[in-house]
């Protein structure tokens, strides 16, 4: 007989343990992006920060670490410019392709 697993038992997925290298977290951000939830890409951005060490991202990009966990937490909205910054700060830009084609 098999032992039966509980959920609660069950060790918690962390993607950041997933993105080692940028081709990884561009890959990774082209399907959160696919998904045009701008609450989604603040919360993968803030997966690969953590990924890359929020305290080096949150100096590369020129913002406070605090700044920058408030920025990409789950359900926030950053502008712009936040979003830019921290992508530069990860080695990875966003890019424009038709949608259709």
């Amino acid at each position: 007989m098999t032992k039966k697993i509980k959920i609660s038992e069950l060790p918690v997925f962390d993607a950041a343990e997933y993105l080692p290298d940028e081709q990884a977290i561009a890959e990774y951000l082209t399907i959160v992006m696919e998904e045009n939830d701008p609450a989604a890409l603040a919360d993968a951005l803030g997966t690969v920060a953590r990924a890359r060490g929020m305290t080096e991202i949150a100096k590369a990009s020129g913002l406070t670490r605090e700044a920058l966990y408030k920025a990409l937490r789950p359900a926030s909205q950053p502008r712009f410019e936040t979003i830019s910054r921290v992508c530069a700060a990860l080695g990875v830009k966003l890019v424009a392709v038709p949608a259709h084609g």
